[in-house]
């Protein structure tokens, strides 16, 4: 296969993911967004991204990519590139439907000689062993004789600007040598900070599941020392900034740890262990440790208002931050959630407000009403669970006579109760 401008590839899956990368690639081929949202679809042809990845006007010069969330208007395509998210049911098992929903997708369309590159986040060997097959069973095509796989790993960084698609050196692979060729060369078309081609897909499925497991288990120790910390009465960042002068310190900041990678990605890894008997116990602890940090800040709200109220009983707590991480839309996973839940259970008031978030999407998936403004009424207390620099410019006096409890230490000049 000759990559040039008529090369026809379909991206599916148009969210923070798959929309950047059919961006960069309209500029060098013939490019197809495809998604199952109507809404999602309709808001892109009028140039809004609810996702805020992608600007207004980056949209609007894209004039030679289609988005569609119809089938039949795909058309004849040459590479298939499935980015849908990869999330875990409650059971922390890996959820793999929207992927097979893709891949069935893929199978009604795909001909002789295409090439199927997933970029979603897969424990070693779904590629291969349950993508490939999926579609070989559905199209009645052979794979790597009739069409070949490939699995590059996305790792978009939602809300930091410093990190864009272009700026970040992309893992590449194809299930045969030809086909890892022409994956790469696709890549290294719109991937400025370069590629690397991994020796196997499996190889590149590996590297992509253990960089967040690597980031979650060094959070879980500075979550783990900073609790250490609150008890000895330690300031945990002015020993972390201490530290830090250390050449070789990793400078990693305790916190909620939510979202769709660094709260996902380890189960995917431990999945796969127990599949094949072995019981991991680093990885596994880590993600204990993390998941019971929303416990945790739970437990000194409800200490602090009983130390100072007595009866916490109807007590009125403003959260201040629903999503997963700072400066960022996304709620999906997000462990505010659990210290809302937590705080319900104890007969305390709670108001959520978040700017940046969709209310629909909060009462979709969680079922609960979030603030649209800045409330004015005054508070037990105020917990600041996600540092957007929004809140950065609330001023000062608005905390005045609560008890506050910054997690993320954004106001430099107040006192707080609590912090990481």
């Amino acid at each position: 296969m000759k990559l040039n401008k008529n090369t026809k590839i379909c991206i599916v899956g148009l969210g923070y993911v798959g929309l950047p990368l059919a961006i960069a690639l309209q500029k060098y081929f013939n490019v197809v967004g495809y998604d199952v949202n109507p809404s999602r679809i309709n808001s892109l042809n009028k140039n809004i991204d609810s996702t805020e990845e992608v600007t207004k006007s980056e949209l609007k010069r894209a004039t030679s990519i289609r988005f569609t969330y119809q089938k039949k208007k795909i058309g004849n395509i040459d590479i298939f590139i499935v980015t849908v998210p990869t999330p875990i049911f409650k059971s922390k098992i890996p959820d793999l439907r929207l992927l097979k929903k893709a891949c069935t997708t893929v199978s009604q369309i795909i001909k002789k000689n295409n090439i199927v590159i997933f970029e979603s986040t897969v424990y070693p060997g779904v590629t291969e062993e349950v993508c490939a097959k999926l579609i070989e069973k559905k199209s009645g095509l052979k794979f790597n004789k009739d069409f070949f796989c490939g699995y590059s790993p996305e790792r978009i960084n939602p809300g930091k600007s410093q990190y864009k698609l272009e700026n970040i050196i992309k893992i590449t692979s194809g299930s045969n040598k030809s086909s890892s060729r022409i994956i790469d060369k696709l890549y290294k078309k719109v991937i400025k900070a370069g590629t690397y081609p991994a020796e196997s897909i499996k190889v590149a499925e590996a590297a992509k599941v253990i960089e967040n497991t690597q980031r979650d288990l060094n959070i879980s120790l500075i979550n783990e020392l900073s609790i250490l910390f609150n008890k000895l009465k330690i300031n945990t960042n002015q020993v972390l900034k201490a530290a830090s002068t250390k050449w070789n310190f990793l400078n990693f900041k305790p916190g909620l740890v939510g979202g769709h990678c660094i709260g996902v990605d380890p189960y995917y890894l431990t999945y796969k262990s127990e599949q094949i008997g072995y019981e991991p116990k680093v990885i596994l602890s880590g993600r204990k440790m993390n998941d019971s940090m929303s416990k945790y800040v739970s437990d000194k709200v409800i200490s602090s208002l009983r130390k100072k109220y007595k009866m916490i009983n109807n007590k009125k707590v403003l959260i201040l931050g629903f999503t997963f991480k700072e400066n960022c839309k996304d709620v999906r996973n997000t462990r505010v959630f659990e210290i809302y839940k937590n705080l319900k259970l104890k007969n305390i008031n709670v108001d959520i407000f978040d700017p940046l978030v969709d209310q629909k999407d909060v009462y979709k998936y969680y079922k609960i009403k979030l603030l649209s403004k800045l409330p004015k009424n005054k508070y037990n207390l105020i917990l600041i669970a996600v540092g957007h620099k929004n809140f950065k410019r609330i001023k000062n006096k608005y905390f005045s006579g609560s008890l506050l409890f910054d997690l993320k230490s954004i106001k430099k000049n107040l006192e707080s109760e609590f912090s990481f």
